[in-house]
């Protein structure tokens, strides 16, 4: 299929080469189309342009719409409602929460995860889990999000059960540091391997570094459980990166 428009068109009648864009042959006048093509501004023929299909609700020319992170904003709200009950009173939030003395009850290495004592730990964590969350979910679904979420957080706090350095454990610091690790490993692995990408890998670093640091600050951060959280992420993410994406 050309390309472009003919260089020349022969005249049936003399055998001269003339241009495309004339009715009639200038050297012996027979009629060669019933009119000339028309022109863009530039001198070429106009193309045909393909038909482009009505925008979905939400959506913006040029960028694709995505699906609504349904597992991650379930993971978000849940910590939000769980630390608001234990808040108000709804119920005993010693229940679910992770310290010393029930080491022995392993369940609460997951229910500690949604629950929150500070603010500024619940926004900062709640945020990179939305974030990092959300691009997992890109690439793999709500329920892949979720399980990483969910064995990176309570792995972390598994073992420092196991290491028994646990006085109190609460929020999902590992659980993020693991979001973040899932994500980053597919594009660390690629720039190895020179396969070029635009993800930011050192803010994703910055933001690492930020959930490590959250222990120096808030006592109900245990630093063991969010590094081993971290390296499960990590872990995972080279997993997910031999996975095909969505």
């Amino acid at each position: 299929m050309s390309s472009g428009p003919d260089l020349f068109v022969v005249c049936k009648s003399c055998g001269s080469e003339v241009s495309p864009y004339v009715t009639e042959c200038p050297y012996c006048g027979t009629r060669l189309r019933k009119r000339a093509p028309k022109l863009d501004k530039g001198g070429t023929p106009k193309a045909s342009r393909p038909s482009l299909s009505r925008l979905r609700p939400g959506e913006i020319p040029g960028i694709r719409v995505d699906r609504r992170p349904y597992g991650t904003i379930l993971l978000v709200l849940a910590s939000v409602l769980v630390t608001l009950g234990a808040r108000i009173g709804v119920y005993n939030p010693l229940d679910l929460l992770l310290y010393a003395g029930v080491d022995d009850e392993l369940w609460r290495s997951a229910t500690t995860l949604f629950l929150y004592g500070g603010t500024a730990y619940e926004v900062a964590t709640l945020a990179v889990v939305f974030f990092f969350g959300w691009m997992i979910e890109r690439r793999h679904g709500p329920l892949v999000a979720v399980l990483v979420f969910l064995i990176a957080g309570a792995g972390g706090m598994l073992i420092a059960i196991a290491a028994g350095g646990i006085s109190i454990a609460a929020g999902g610091n590992g659980a993020a540091l693991g979001l973040v690790g899932a994500w980053a490993m597919r594009d660390v692995l690629g720039r190895r391997r020179g396969r070029p990408d635009e993800s930011d890998l050192l803010g994703a670093l910055a933001v690492a570094a930020m959930l490590i640091c959250i222990p120096l600050v808030s006592q109900e951060a245990d630093a063991l459980a969010g590094l081993a959280g971290g390296v499960i992420g990590v872990i995972l993410g080279l997993g997910l990166a031999r996975l095909r994406e969505r």
